[in-house]
């Protein structure tokens, strides 16, 4: 899980595993594989950092792989 904010301030808690697709609109939209959009203040390189730590935390991925192997 990552932690994210939406605009109004509250965070909340999201399971990586089910993002589909990040864009900014100019505000950042994370669709999630069943379609539901949630924006949220962080900035798509924020989100990535996250969620690559967060994949690293549960051995998705090694430790040894960078941030440029995903963009």
């Amino acid at each position: 899980m990552i932690e994210v904010t939406r605009l109004n301030g509250k965070g909340f808690m999201l399971n990586a595993l089910h993002i589909e697709q990040i864009e900014s609109f100019p505000d950042t939209t994370i669709t999630l594989a069943n379609g539901k959009k949630f924006v949220v203040k962080e900035n798509e390189d924020q989100l990535q950092e996250k969620i690559i730590s967060f994949y690293r935390k549960i051995q998705v991925i090694s430790l040894n792989q960078g941030i440029e192997e995903f963009e």
